[in-house]
């Protein structure tokens, strides 16, 4: 059972979870580092449960906030642009889909690797630096440019690809935000900072799912391996 030391450092967490999820910095960076001066005393596997669902309580947010321009259905009533699925909003689903490919690839097949070699405090310090920098300078580069792309509608599925090309630096990458991100690759290829912003918002959704569907399946391994040990151990009493 966890102290109430251990209860307030939680608490400590997701306050700066709560404030770097909205900004373009990285909250998951921002998480490794307050644990090196703030260290909680849990398993590694409460730690990376830990990390997963102190994030839902900001996406939760995303979908209440943003839920009119997410729903893609109307049950209440049949439009005569739209019938009950909403097309503009489904086309904008499929584009997000496509926006997550990459970032769901490379993280299915090498996550384990990158989370061992990359998921450390040196990295995050170093990619928070880099990705500062970079972030000034494409602001600066794109002051009085007009966007080329100024709503949702107007967003490509090429675009969409590059967007999620970018994501994807931010999932190799820990102090990579990943808004900040795909933010900052929609500003370079012509969209709008509050289309970029938006489009942003609607891509942490699935990638939460995936989160929280990679947990379920750790939580499920864990409980297995631990029915298969105490069947062992009771194998053991019954043979001796």
């Amino acid at each position: 059972m966890l102290s109430f030391i251990e209860i307030l450092k939680a608490i400590l967490f997701g306050i700066v979870e709560g404030i770097t999820e909205w900004l373009p910095v990285s909250s998951t960076g921002h998480m490794i580092l307050l644990n090196e001066f703030v260290h909680m005393n849990v398993s590694e596997e409460f730690w990376d449960m830990f990390l997963v669902v102190i994030q839902l309580g900001a996406i939760l947010a995303v979908v209440l906030l943003f839920w009119k321009q997410i729903w893609p259905f109307n049950f209440t009533g049949r439009s005569k642009t739209n019938g009950i699925v909403k097309k503009d909003i489904m086309k904008m689903w499929f584009k997000i889909i496509v926006a997550c490919i990459p970032a769901a690839v490379v993280g299915l097949l090498f996550d384990d690797i990158l989370e061992k070699y990359l998921y450390n405090p040196i990295t995050v310090a170093v990619m928070l630096i880099l990705f500062g920098i970079g972030f000034i300078l494409v602001e600066n580069g794109h002051k009085g440019k007009r966007a080329r792309v100024r709503s949702l509608a107007q967003l490509t599925y090429k675009d969409a690809i590059i967007i999620g090309l970018f994501q994807l630096i931010a999932a190799i990458f820990p102090g990579t935000s990943r808004s900040g991100a795909t933010i900052l690759g929609g500003l370079m290829i012509g969209v709008s900072r509050t289309v970029a912003a938006e489009f942003t918002f609607f891509l942490a959704i699935p990638v939460m799912l995936g989160k929280i569907l990679s947990l379920f399946m750790m939580i499920s391994t864990l409980m297995l391996e631990d029915c298969v040990s105490e069947e062992r151990e009771v194998q053991g009493d019954i043979m001796d």
